[in-house]
């Protein structure tokens, strides 16, 4: 095709049709259109938008441009979440379990970190042995047979989002409301979802700054996903604090099992059992949110979810004897260090961005996608906003790989934590539901 007029018409504000769209999707994937006029048609759509039907053709055409996973008919509803990322966002690890105790199927395709956003294939890769690309075959019979799977997604599914990310990541159009609606949602719809939940985060370390931006992207996602006949709705939350009390790949681990034995902290219980009351309301399985959140939690509480989890890692090749051995452990680093408050008083303030950063440098996280991860370092025992802490009291621990790491990350941690006389009012973690 001669790609160059629909660039300029682009570039000139113009309407592309569904059937441009697809045909330029089809021929990039292919390989046919090179990779310098493509990104020059995201810089056009970065700077002049695209509209609805756009948006739904080209999240339509990139979902098609690949394999689509196939289940059998059954009564029980197929739903997933999806998390724009956070610090310590570990949601997806006790949820997909807990779902699949509750009677739905949980195809759960997952992302890898970049930056300061941990990913969840690298906290379920610090699992021994568990394998998170798996062929869509055996996707289909895990959901089936399990209930849940939580993989990346396989080379043939969606294959021209993955082309288009590296080159948004590349040409500095990754922000593009429509551009951003089209990756996520296409991988999704891939799944032929029943429900989908979205958790879109707003703050210091969320990709949306402000709720507003979040409210955008969530009221964007939520009107195509419904749209294109999967029933979406998201909730806005707040990613200025970590989520939980632990973050780094191994430590989150710890800490989803911890939630899905009832000990877990209580904004990550919280949002978890959040996100299954919603998919409980959007497949009618319960009549209301609060009807929805005492179902969860009584799942949560008889512990069919807890065997769940290990169903899904011995599905999956873990090995479990390895594993809670490794669970047993109260570290796997090779240093671990206090940081200590200068003063007593109530924690006003716990940097998610600054504490994110942390992790990153000591090695949790990838400046780049082909980075290693260091699966054992990390910070737990977080002192969250309203907690009285004593001068000298712990405000969190650091996990690090030597002693010179992790005196440096004390020394920056310090900082992250603001100590005030009084105690701070509390902030709602969710802050808005977008149901259409």
């Amino acid at each position: 095709m001669n790609f160059l007029p629909l660039i300029e018409a682009k570039r000139e504000g113009q309407s592309l049709t569904p059937e441009q769209i697809q045909e330029f999707i089809r021929e990039f994937t292919a390989g046919k259109i090179p990779d310098y006029q493509m990104a020059a048609m995201l810089m056009a759509i970065y700077f002049r938008g695209l509209n609805t039907a756009e948006t739904t053709a080209l999240t339509l055409a990139m979902r098609d441009s690949g394999d689509v996973l196939t289940f059998p008919q059954d009564r029980r509803p197929l739903v997933d979440k999806h998390s724009t990322g956070g610090i310590g966002d570990k949601v997806s690890l006790p949820l997909a379990p807990l779902l699949a105790g509750l009677g739905f199927r949980v195809p759960m395709i997952s992302g890898r970190g970049l930056g300061i956003t941990g990913g969840t294939l690298d906290k379920l890769e610090a699992i021994p042995g568990f394998q998170t690309l798996l062929p869509a075959a055996q996707i289909v019979r895990q959901v089936q047979r399990v209930g849940c799977v939580i993989c990346g997604q396989t080379d043939k599914m969606v294959p021209a989002d993955k082309k288009i990310y590296a080159l948004r990541d590349a040409s500095g159009t990754v922000p593009s409301i429509p551009l951003i609606t089209a990756s996520i949602l296409s991988k999704k719809l891939a799944e032929k979802l029943d429900a989908l939940i979205l958790d879109v985060k707003f703050g210091g370390a969320a990709f949306m700054a402000t709720r507003a931006a979040a409210r955008q992207l969530a009221q964007a996602m939520v009107a195509l996903g419904n749209q294109c006949g999967t029933n979406t709705r998201a909730i806005l939350t707040d990613m200025n604090t970590p989520l939980g009390r632990a973050a780094g790949n191994w430590l989150e681990v710890k800490e989803s099992v911890a939630c899905l034995e009832g000990k877990g902290p209580l904004d990550l219980l919280e949002l978890v059992v959040d996100s299954a009351a919603h998919l409980l309301v959007q497949t009618q399985k319960t009549k209301s949110l609060a009807a929805g959140r005492r179902t969860a939690t009584e799942c949560l509480a008889s512990g069919a979810p807890r065997k769940k989890w290990d169903e899904m890692l011995v599905a999956q090749g873990a090995d479990l004897k390895i594993f809670n051995r490794k669970l047993a452990r109260e570290t796997t680093a090779n240093v671990v260090v206090a940081v200590k408050s200068a003063r007593a008083g109530y924690v006003a303030q716990s940097d998610a961005r600054s504490i994110g950063e942390v992790i990153r440098d000591l090695g949790g996280g990838r400046l780049t996608k082909e980075a290693a991860i260091n699966h054992d370092v990390g910070v737990d025992q977080l002192a969250k906003p309203g907690v009285r802490v004593e001068k000298s009291g712990r405000l969190c621990r650091v996990h690090a790989v030597d002693a010179a790491q992790a005196k440096a990350a004390v020394e920056r941690l310090k900082t992250a934590f603001v100590i005030s006389a009084k105690r701070p009012r509390p902030l709602p973690l969710v802050g808005e539901i977008i149901a259409r």
